[in-house]
């Protein structure tokens, strides 16, 4: 496989904790370190849509100022979008079953960031997806939340989830942008890269 070969002589790290990130590297064949990047995730409030993700993934990139020649690191940030607000990892279980309300029945976009850095350069790039939920009633709200826990997801809900198989209606653009990572994008950009 071409990006195998291409990275066979670099140490790839994936700056995020994410299971579904995880996998999504595993699945394209590349071998990678896990160090996740804490830092806080507030943002100035002047920040838009696509500026949101973009700022955040951009400060997780720079917890990582002495690379090695041989090392690039990825990470990611994904937010949603709906109505001039951002909405990203519920706070409890209220605060979840809130954002939910919020989406049913509405059209939002899901937004995720991703930044690749090495000790020479760094590129930033973005994916957009409109998801579209049906009505969710607030017993299908408090069974998903309760059972599923969705306390690491942006805007509350995993599309790979029970609230993905009974809850949207269609989405445009890329799947897996939804789940947390545009990985389309991001294979045309390491291969460019």
């Amino acid at each position: 496989m071409i990006l195998q070969e291409k990275y066979n002589n670099y140490q790839i790290i994936l700056a995020s904790n994410s299971p579904r990130r995880k996998q999504f590297l595993s699945d394209l064949g590349l071998t990678f370190n896990v160090k996740p990047a804490n830092v806080n995730e507030e943002y100035p409030s002047h920040l838009q849509g696509k500026d949101i993700a973009l700022y955040i993934a951009q400060q997780k990139a720079s917890v990582f100022n002495n690379l090695d020649t041989n090392e690039v690191v990825i990470t990611c940030d994904t937010i949603v979008w709906i109505n001039d607000e951002a909405l990203g990892k519920p706070k409890n279980s209220t605060d979840a079953k809130k954002m939910l309300q919020k989406l049913s029945g509405k059209t939002h976009e899901v937004i995720s960031a991703v930044c690749i850095k090495s000790n020479q350069k760094e590129h930033l790039f973005y994916d957009v997806t409109q998801v579209t939920f049906n009505t969710l009633n607030s017993l299908d709200i408090d069974y998903y939340v309760d059972t599923f826990k969705p306390f690491d997801k942006a805007g509350s809900y995993g599309i790979q989830e029970w609230i993905g198989l009974i809850g949207i209606e269609k989405i445009n653009g890329s799947y897996t942008n939804v789940v947390g990572m545009p990985m389309e994008k991001l294979y045309k950009e390491l291969i460019k890269w």
